[in-house]
């Protein structure tokens, strides 16, 4: 009886350690990262996809967006919340239609969120910064002013 006992033990846990390996899906190191221009935002931003497809419904989707040094975000919204991370540099942000900077540059490692349809906008300082955004797709952005849509001139 403590034989069987000890092997469905045994047995239990040898499957609990796969099924914890089977999630862990691979590591993503930060020069492995392709960096690439995205249409819809204005020149100079930068996104790497690292998990996920923007393009579908439902999906979980996790990018970095790096910005210039002396940038301006124009104020946007996105149908889906979002949920932001400080990875390096240094950066601003505010709720609003209007852009104006209001508030302290944030350090690496803080955090916010914005709800759906929430209007926001951001800037960086003297240096590059990269965020991490995460969201349920599919991805999308809509400028508050239709003239800062880099699409709109294509």
């Amino acid at each position: 009886m403590k034989a069987l006992l000890l092997s469905t033990s045994l047995f239990l846990m040898a499957g609990a350690v796969l099924a914890a390996d089977a999630m862990h899906t691979g590591v993503i190191m930060p020069d492995s990262l392709t960096w690439k221009e995205n249409p819809a935002f204005p020149k100079g931003i930068q996104i790497a996809t690292l998990v996920g497809d923007p393009t579908k419904a439902g999906e979980t989707v996790v990018q970095r967006i790096k910005f210039p040094p002396n940038f301006q975000m124009p104020p946007h919204t996105h149908r889906f919340s979002e949920v932001v991370t400080v990875i390096s540099g240094r950066i601003g942000t505010s709720s609003g239609e209007t852009g104006e900077k209001k508030g302290d540059l944030l350090e690496p490692g803080s955090m916010w969120m914005y709800p759906a349809k929430h209007a926001h906008y951001a800037w960086t300082g003297s240096e590059e910064a990269i965020l991490q955004v995460q969201y349920v797709g599919p991805g999308g952005i809509e400028y508050i002013n239709p003239a800062d849509d880099p699409r709109k001139g294509q």
